[in-house]
């Protein structure tokens, strides 16, 4: 007659570690000491009760630190850290100083060492093609470039490579300011200082400044003075009767302003515009 008898639990409860479940208690003294012999790793098994019983394998490890995690972890963040990169946005109206600001932070950036460079749109050829000129006269030479994209080829790859800082003025000319700024940032190491109106005549998105605003490590919005009061202006009124986005021009065409006399100086462009073409149409009348 076959009896069977009760066996026993293959693991204890007292022969688990507290350390971790998967680990015998009888591993934890040798396992994580440090002698100096060979690594042994053979387990072995003993016929008990018509059951097989696993011994947990001895590890020994060489005893010159060969697996300090505290230095791996160390070695793989240098070896797989990106350089890292800025991206710093200078917004406001026309009249606001942003040109200036940006030329004052690519002087301070040059002063401390740093490579730079300075990229404009070649549609602004107000003061020249090989300079960013600020309406107060401030003066510095700059690449101007159809878009972005075109900046490394021009510049040269190897000069590219050694450059530190990237200066972008009147930035909401550029379609490809986010890919640029992006790329330039993230994955070169490069910091970019990018200045830019962030609306348009009509208070509308200009371009693609405002887009970037999320990639930007900060974000300094400027004012002017309202030229009829005199008050902080947020603002940029065109004073002509143009109605295109582009219009490239100075003094002559835009005036920054606050609130109150942007809404009333809309209102009054607008009544004048229609005085003006009633004022055709009845000179085109036949008499």
């Amino acid at each position: 007659m076959l009896t069977i008898s009760k066996m026993k639990p293959f693991v204890s409860s007292s022969s688990v570690s507290t350390l971790s479940p998967y680990f015998p208690i009888t591993a934890s003294p040798s396992f994580f000491s440090l002698p100096s012999k060979s690594t042994q790793c053979k387990p072995t098994f003993t016929h008990v009760s018509n059951y097989l019983t696993f011994k947990t394998p001895i590890i020994s490890l060489p005893s010159k630190g060969v697996f300090s995690t505290q230095n791996r972890i160390g070695q793989m963040k240098a070896s797989f850290s990106p350089p890292s990169g800025e991206i710093h946005v200078i917004v406001g109206p026309m009249f606001a100083g942003k040109t200036t600001t940006l030329l004052r932070r690519i002087q301070s950036e040059s002063s401390n060492g740093r490579s730079v460079a300075i990229i404009k749109s070649n549609k602004d050829t107000r003061y020249g093609l090989d300079s960013i000129v600020t309406h107060d006269g401030m003066k510095l030479p700059c690449w101007a470039l159809p878009n972005l994209t075109s900046f490394k080829q021009k510049f040269g790859q190897g000069a590219y490579d050694k450059l530190d800082v990237i200066g972008i003025d009147e930035a909401q000319f550029f379609d490809d300011l986010y890919d640029f700024c992006r790329e330039a940032a993230d994955i070169d190491g490069k910091t970019v200082i990018v200045a830019g109106l962030d609306g348009d005549y009509l208070r509308r998105n200009f371009g693609s400044v405002l887009n970037i605003i999320p990639l930007a490590d900060s974000v300094t919005k400027l004012t002017a003075r309202c030229e009829i009061c005199g008050n902080r202006a947020f603002f940029t009124l065109r004073k002509t009767e143009e109605k295109e986005t582009e219009l490239i021009g100075g003094a002559d065409v835009y005036m920054p302003v606050c609130r109150q006399h942007y809404v009333s100086g809309q209102v009054v462009i607008e009544t004048a515009r229609t005085v003006v073409e009633s004022h055709k149409i009845e000179c085109q009348t036949p008499a």
